[in-house]
């Protein structure tokens, strides 16, 4: 999955999310956020720090993988 946006990584940790049976503030908690702020996240509305969102995967039991780009045209708020 290639992500290129807050509001692509927000859809894609909701989706991991609710795979696993889990809610807003089951998985804030061991991140040490509120549910509002995992809520505004998972929108791509919330800037965060990195280390924030390593502990966030990590509560998801996800990691983060790094590839080349594949080339096509950006658009919106895509990087």
């Amino acid at each position: 999955m290639s992500i290129r946006s807050p509001k692509e990584l927000g859809e894609e940790l909701r989706q991991q999310r609710k795979a696993r049976g889990l809610t807003q503030a089951a998985v804030g908690k061991p991140v040490n956020l509120v549910q509002s702020k995992i809520s505004q996240i998972e929108n791509g509305t919330l800037a965060i720090e990195l280390n924030t969102l390593f502990r966030l995967l990590a509560a998801l039991d996800l990691e983060l993988a790094v590839q080349p780009r594949q080339k096509q045209e950006l658009k919106g708020d895509e990087w």
